[in-house]
C-alpha cells in the first residue's frame, strides 16, 4: 500500500507517542509540520525526521502532498482546525475530544460529510487487543450478568498555567481524562446491553479557574439495570487509569486501559479462580494508525465514526450540565 502522507499541527509532546512512532512502525510518511513557533517546528522536524516545515497551519493545510492531518492542539483548537482541514480536503486524525461541545461537534460532522473526507477521533485504546478482549469476554458471558463498571481516571495535577486548566481552551479534567472513562462506559454499553443513561453527576472546580472541573464523577445505568461510574480527577495523589467490570459470576480488572504499552495486564476472576492475561505492550496508537491506513487505503471499516464522536460530546456536555458546570465554549479563531 502507498504510505499515508501525514501533516502534523503543532509540536505537542503527545505527538511523538501518538503519531511519530506509529508512523515509523507502519511506514507512513511524516510529510510536514507547522507550529506557532517556527523554531519549535524545525526542531521537531529534525528530531523526528519530518520532511519539511511550514510557516503556518494554513500553509500546511495547503500542501498538496499532505493527505491526513494529525491535530494534537489544545482541546479548544480541535474543532476550529478540524474544520479548516476539512475545508482543505484533508482527512483528519483528531485528538480527543474532537470538538469543544456537541454543537461544534455536529458542525464538524456535517462539514466532513459534505466534503467527503474521513475525520476520526483518537480514542486509541479501543483499537488495542486489551480492550477488545474485555468486550470479547463480556460477549462470551465469562463473568455472568453485568453488574457494574468503574473507571476512575486519576492523575497528579499539571502546572496551574497548563492549558488543560483554561476554560477558553476547553479545559477540565473531563475533557482530558474523563472523556476516556465516559467513552469506555459507552463502548461497553453499545456492545453489551445498550447505551447507558446518565443519572447523576458531581464535580469540583479548580481553585482560581471558575467553570473548570478539577474532578468530575458521572453515574450511569444501563438498560439491564447494571450501573457504571465514570470518573476523572486531574489533581489526584497518584495515577489510576484502571477499568473494573463486575458481573454476577466474577470480574474483569484492567490496570491501565488507556496505556496498554505501559501495562497490558488483564485479571479475570470467576468462580473457577483467577487468571492473568497479557495482551501485548504494542502501542494502541500504532493499532489506531494501522486501522486508519486500512480504512483509507482498502476501505476497511473504522470502528468509530462521526456519529459516535458527536454522541460522545453530547455525553460530556450532559455530565457537565448535571454537575452544575457549563459545557466548554466554542473557540473562534
Amino acid at each position: 500500500m502507498e504510505p499515508l502522507r501525514i501533516g502534523v499541527l503543532g509540536a505537542a509532546r503527545i505527538s511523538e507517542l501518538a503519531i511519530v512512532k506509529p508512523a515509523r512502525t507502519v511506514g507512513a510518511r511524516l510529510v510536514a509540520v507547522a507550529a506557532r513557533d517556527r523554531s519549535r517546528a524545525e526542531e521537531f522536524a529534525v528530531r523526528h525526521g519530518v520532511e519539511r516545515v511550514h510557516a503556518s497551519y494554513d500553509e500546511l493545510l495547503a500542501d498538496p502532498e499532505v493527505e491526513v492531518v494529525y491535530n494534537p492542539l489544545a482541546n479548544g483548537l480541535h474543532g476550529p482546525w478540524n474544520l479548516r482541514a476539512i475545508a482543505a480536503g484533508k482527512h483528519v486524525l483528531s485528538e480527543k475530544p474532537f470538538a469543544s461541545n456537541a454543537v461544534e461537534g455536529a458542525v464538524v460532522r456535517e462539514a466532513a460529510l459534505v466534503r467527503g473526507v474521513t475525520v476520526v477521533e483518537a480514542f486509541h485504546y479501543l483499537h488495542h487487543p486489551l480492550f477488545q478482549r474485555v468486550l470479547e469476554l463480556l460477549k462470551d458471558d465469562v463473568i455472568g450478568t453485568l453488574r457494574s463498571v468503574e473507571t476512575p481516571m486519576r492523575m497528579p495535577a499539571p502546572a496551574d498555567d497548563d492549558p488543560r486548566w483554561d476554560l477558553g481552551l476547553a479545559g477540565g479534567s473531563t475533557m482530558d481524562l474523563g472523556c476516556y472513562s465516559i467513552h469506555a462506559v459507552r463502548m461497553i454499553g453499545q456492545r453489551y446491553g445498550g447505551p447507558p443513561t446518565l443519572v447523576a453527576a458531581k464535580a469540583g472546580e479548580r481553585a482560581g479557574h471558575p467553570g473548570v472541573d478539577e474532578w468530575l464523577t458521572a453515574e450511569y445505568v444501563y438498560p439491564s439495570g447494571a450501573t457504571a461510574v465514570a470518573g476523572s480527577h486531574m489533581a489526584a495523589d497518584a495515577w489510576d487509569f484502571s477499568l473494573t467490570v463486575v458481573g454476577s459470576r466474577g470480574q474483569l480488572r484492567v490496570e491501565n486501559f488507556v496505556q496498554p504499552h505501559v501495562n497490558d495486564r488483564l485479571t479475570v476472576t470467576t468462580t473457577e479462580g483467577e487468571r492473568v492475561e497479557h495482551l501485548g505492550e504494542r502501542s494502541s496508537y500504532t493499532f489506531q494508525l494501522e486501522a486508519l491506513t486500512a480504512h483509507l487505503r482498502q476501505g476497511a471499516l473504522f470502528p468509530l465514526d462521526l456519529d459516535d464522536a458527536v454522541a460522545q460530546m453530547e455525553a460530556i456536555d450532559a455530565a457537565y450540565e448535571l454537575a452544575g458546570l457549563p459545557p466548554r465554549p466554542t473557540l473562534k479563531l
